[in-house]
């Protein structure tokens, strides 16, 4: 049967830094900085949290549905490591604010980078396993970077001073039904590969430490051994031609750009020429909006696809490979067909425009915030949000109503809607 995705969205926040200027601003070395590939990052406001990046990245999509479409919606799966809460599930809340029905199964999945990709194949194989016919499901990847990185003694290394400038916060939004408009899945087409190691965690709710070379290498290893399964698994994969577009999480793009030309040198023997042009036509549609953005952990892999959808050729049907990593680690590889009709339903929630949108921080604004940051975190008990702390932010007209989050009353979080 046919499955996969029928609409998808995601959402960047409503402020952003500059990176290059934030470079500088930190006197950061340019070589080092250059090899990130980043253009802008997503920063997080008191006012936003992992509830209300992934509504507002779902609430288009679900405004779109008819009430008898909305009301198949039987499963909706939180993929996230920046949870607010030890046993309340971020998916309660957004089931709430999106008016879903109650009859639906609601829970949360953890599993660093990897989390969205685990939400999005356990979604799929709900769908394949028809013990529910013609139902959908709504897989939500949100993630923050609310602190910087600290000391991680001495196998953790600090190295705050390049994640600060990758690390971004945002949604993406999927919803899976057995119309798969925007991208259909190549059913049994998965390599997948995982082991313990200690690349990066977050020992404490609002913090994240790691070895930056050991995640690289970790990254490198299970992009190759992933790929290979896949590779055992259907026949006549063809690295270089089996798949259009490739879609890798991205950390940062100077990681994906390593990894793919070390899978080409591996795996097709190529030249360097021969790399650099396939960089530029199979892998950079997928990091252009990933550059805007930052990492967004769970949520990167998908940013990576809708990148691909919106900015690739798909006069054709064309089939995207999808390269999903999680520290600690997990990852996997699968792929899925999209053709025009897809881009097509894609390009209606304009992300393009909704990036334009945001506020730019001033290296000074941005300071203030940091400095204020710590008021909404983890296990905040009582709080009134400061809406007036940077008020240009909410003052930029985005055309489009807007969660945020009002208050924390003794730990329950209340959200309310602004134009």
């Amino acid at each position: 049967m046919n499955v996969g995705i029928e609409a998808i969205n995601f959402f960047g926040g409503s402020a952003y830094v500059d990176v290059k200027e934030l470079a500088d601003y930190r006197g950061l070395d340019v070589t080092r900085f250059n090899n990130l590939l980043m253009k802008e990052k997503s920063v997080v406001m008191p006012f936003e949290d992992p509830v209300t990046f992934g509504i507002n990245a779902a609430k288009p999509i679900i405004d779109s549905l008819t009430e008898e479409e909305k009301n198949k919606i039987e499963l909706v799966i939180t993929c996230t490591e920046s949870g607010i809460d030890f046993g309340k599930s971020v998916s309660t809340y957004i089931h709430e604010y999106l008016g879903l029905k109650r009859n639906c199964r609601l829970f949360e999945v953890k599993n660093a980078c990897y989390s969205g990709t685990a939400g999005f194949q356990m979604a799929v194989n709900f769908i394949l396993s028809q013990t529910s016919k013609g139902a959908k499901a709504l897989v939500i990847a949100a993630d923050i970077a609310r602190f910087m990185a600290v000391e991680g003694g001495t196998a953790l290394s600090k190295d705050s001073s390049f994640a600060e400038p990758s690390s971004g916060a945002g949604a993406a939004a999927i919803l899976i039904s057995d119309n798969p408009r925007v991208l259909q899945i190549d059913v049994g087409a998965n390599g997948y590969y995982g082991y313990e190691v200690m690349d990066t965690c977050r020992p404490i709710p609002d913090y994240e430490a790691g070895n930056a070379d050991l995640s690289l290498l970790s990254y490198l290893d299970c992009c190759e051994q992933a790929f290979l399964q896949y590779q055992e698994r259907v026949e006549g994969v063809d690295y270089q031609h089996t798949f259009d577009y490739l879609a890798y999480h991205t950390p940062f793009g100077g990681m994906v750009k390593g990894a793919h030309r070390t899978m080409m040198r591996k795996i097709l023997h190529a030249d360097a020429k021969t790399i650099e042009e396939d960089f530029e036509k199979r892998v950079m549609p997928g990091m252009r909006y990933c550059q805007r953005v930052g990492n967004v952990m769970g949520a990167t892999i998908f940013l990576a696809l809708i990148g691909v959808i919106d900015y690739g050729d798909f006069a054709i049907p064309k089939r995207i490979g999808c390269f999903s990593y999680g520290s600690g680690c997990c990852s996997e590889f699968y792929s899925g067909v999209v053709n025009r009709q897809g881009q097509e339903v894609l390009h209606r929630y304009r992300l393009d425009r909704q990036l334009d949108s945001r506020y730019k921080l001033s290296m000074k604004e941005y300071e203030t915030l940091l400095k204020n940051s710590d008021k909404v975190k983890f296990g905040t008990r009582n709080v009134e949000v400061d809406y007036d702390l940077l008020p240009g932010v909410l003052g930029t007209d985005r055309g489009m109503e807007l969660l945020y989050l009002n208050r924390i009353n003794e730990f329950h979080r209340e959200y309310k809607w602004i134009k």
